[in-house]
């Protein structure tokens, strides 16, 4: 998949489209989102055009993988999650319902999740 940079994502990255950020480094942005399935839910996106992990996983230069994967730890950690615990998720493709096409953890927390996929 060609990475679209029309996509709602890439337009928060240049700072066309205003988003209630979290945390930002030099490799992540992290907001919240603006349809929250738990009491806290962010985003975390890598700063680059990744359409998902795969592409991610294969493209992304070293400094930036360990830079992303540790500003989600930073995250969660920031708003204090360890002790009762979160959920990481990250979808990719249209069966796991990936809405936008830009790589993307979801950290969702502040309550007993439940199962992690419904039958």
């Amino acid at each position: 998949m060609v990475y679209d940079n029309d996509n709602i994502f890439a337009k928060i990255l240049r700072g066309e489209i205003p988003c209630d950020k979290v945390f930002e480094n030099e490799y992540a942005l992290a907001f919240n989102d603006i349809n929250p399935q738990a009491p806290i839910h962010v985003l975390v996106i890598p700063k680059g055009e990744f359409v998902s992990m795969a592409d991610f996983s294969v493209n992304a230069p070293d400094d930036l993988t360990v830079g992303f994967f540790r500003a989600v730890g930073d995250v969660a950690r920031q708003l204090g999650l360890e002790k009762d615990g979160y959920r990481l998720l990250a979808n990719t493709g249209d069966n796991a319902h990936q809405e936008v096409p830009h790589l993307h953890f979801h950290i969702l927390a502040g309550k007993k999740l439940g199962p992690m996929l419904s039958r």
